[in-house]
């Protein structure tokens, strides 16, 4: 029977298929290797720490926004206030036209208002300067002291003396011209050294600087203190926060 059988119907036998199978992958494969999971997982952390940090900033910010607020309706601080109400100027002369030497003599009386309802101001440090021509001629040390609530001090620094003041062309002629009109412009500069007190807490250690711009009128010692040689009167000035 075996040799009536055609070969077409029974051809040569087909090995099975392969269980197994090996592919390369490529440069481009995006697979999950090892490399490429944790390039993953530290894109992630990186995005996640990145996301944490902005939120603490946001966070910060709102918090510290508040609390100032807070302590704005608080406190309600407001600056201090400061005028110059009284200037006397008695001596304000050079020993000669070639001497640089100014014989000086002024006294000045400032207010100081603490307009606050709720803070008291330490004066620690109280450094006043007087200045003509942009040079300074003197220089007094106040002491210090403590100021209450919606209270007025007065602050009296006297210049007595004299000291080298170096003026060019310009400075010879404006010192030359007001000594004619017998009116001086010269600047008063206060540099403080203030502390805050709301209760029994103190805090803050500040240097506020203080600029006085005058018109000081020449006073004869024998005249009032509210006339001088030209008939000046010396007018009250509000100082500002040098800045």
């Amino acid at each position: 029977m075996a040799s009536h059988l055609n070969g077409a119907y029974y051809g040569p036998s087909i090995p099975p298929p392969s269980s197994k199978s090996y592919h390369r992958p490529g440069r481009g494969d995006s697979g999950c290797g090892c490399c490429g999971c944790l390039g993953c997982l530290c894109n992630c952390c990186c995005g996640c720490i990145l996301n944490l940090i902005c939120q603490i900033l946001i966070t910060v910010v709102i918090v510290l926004g508040i609390a100032v607020f807070l302590l704005w309706l608080i406190f309600r601080p407001n600056l201090l206030q400061f005028h110059a109400t009284d200037a006397s100027l008695t001596q304000f002369n050079f020993t000669s036209p070639n001497n640089n030497n100014l014989h000086y003599n002024l006294a000045l009386n400032i207010t100081v208002r603490n307009p606050n309802r709720r803070i008291g101001i330490y004066y620690d440090v109280i450094e006043v300067s007087a200045f003509y021509e942009d040079q300074r001629f003197s220089t007094v040390n106040l002491s210090q002291f403590y100021q209450g609530h919606k209270n007025t001090s007065v602050l009296s620094p006297s210049f007595v003396g004299q000291n080298i003041v170096l003026l060019g062309t310009d400075g010879i002629s404006s010192y030359n011209s007001e000594k004619s009109s017998g009116i001086f412009s010269i600047d008063v500069k206060i540099n403080l050294r203030i502390r805050f007190k709301f209760g029994l807490v103190k805090f803050g250690h500040y240097k506020p600087k203080i600029r006085c711009p005058l018109k000081v009128p020449l006073r004869s010692n024998s005249t009032s203190s509210s006339s001088s040689s030209s008939n000046g009167v010396f007018e009250t000035t509000k100082c500002s926060y040098d800045l």
